[in-house]
């Protein structure tokens, strides 16, 4: 298939290099040229611009930071609706506001497009291993003519209508966040008890507190190495993604509030560029160690 692919970070590069071998052919665009320089380098068409990427693209895929820069590449000027043929399938990676995926949705249904969101978990070592999980909301049909697609980054699953995917990533965003608090908890109480924390975390992941995060980055913890494969940048970004859905749903999520305080105190003092399991200095700031 002919795909663009718009926004080559450290998801997106991964992502469209896995496309590209593939066999796909993949034109990449980004508004940071050394990246789109890089891609081109591994096997990709190198786009100067939006327009260019996806002329005459099947699919057109992004992965961007947040609903702004969506808008502005589906639905500005020169933008990804303004530029490619009618019947093509838009594939949104990004994590952003559920209304802003209904909205594209609705609009590109309107102009005869086909539009998915489908927000990915994983962080950098998923899109790595193309082992993400992907949360799919939109059209049963598109989802169906995606899915050979979305199975070379991961394990896509079709979770509902416009914006669904987008209220499932947020989801699991609150309950990363949340475990992450709570890791960092026991990690700052089994060291201010004089304890071996290695011992005690070996212990907890054998057990019903067992998960993913005690799996993956108990040791970089302990060690404090937050080199990011999620940025707290980000996740401060999605916590307010969460709150905001909450409100439109009309429910109340307590933790919720108390971990995006949380996150948004770690951005505070200045850990934004640090993986998200930096949360641990957060504790340990609270606990005066």
């Amino acid at each position: 298939m002919k795909i663009a692919f718009i926004g080559l970070g450290v998801m997106g590069a991964p992502m469209s290099r896995h496309l590209v071998k593939a066999g796909h052919d993949v034109a990449g665009y980004d508004v940071h040229p050394p990246a789109v320089e890089a891609f081109a380098a591994d096997g990709g068409l190198a786009a100067a611009s939006v327009r260019e990427a996806v002329d005459g693209a099947d699919v057109v895929m992004t992965m961007l930071p947040n609903h702004p820069q969506v808008e502005d590449v589906v639905l500005g000027d020169h933008g990804v609706l303004d530029s490619a043929g009618t019947g093509t399938l838009l594939i949104d990676l990004s994590t952003i506001r559920p209304e802003t995926s209904a909205t594209i949705a609705a609009k590109a249904a309107g102009q005869g497009f086909g539009a998915l969101d489908a927000p990915v978990s994983g962080g950098q070592t998923g899109a790595r291993q193309a082992s993400l999980s992907i949360m799919v909301g939109g059209d049963e049909n598109d989802f169906a003519a995606a899915r050979p697609l979305l199975e070379t980054l991961g394990t896509p699953r079709h979770v509902g209508g416009p914006g669904a995917g987008q209220v499932v990533k947020a989801a699991n965003q609150l309950v990363v966040a949340g475990i992450y608090a709570l890791v960092s908890e026991a990690v700052v109480l089994l060291e201010g008890s004089n304890l071996n924390p290695a011992t005690g975390l070996d212990v907890l992941a054998g057990g019903l507190a067992g998960n993913r995060i005690l799996d993956l980055k108990r040791e970089s913890m302990l060690a404090r190495e937050f080199t990011p494969g999620f940025r707290i940048d980000l996740h401060h970004k999605d916590m307010a993604i969460v709150l905001d859905a909450a409100r439109r749903a009309d429910v109340a999520l307590p933790v919720t509030g108390l971990v995006a305080q949380l996150v948004a105190a770690g951005r505070a003092m200045g850990y934004g560029s640090l993986d998200h399991s930096a949360l641990l200095h957060v504790t340990e700031a609270l606990s005066g160690r």
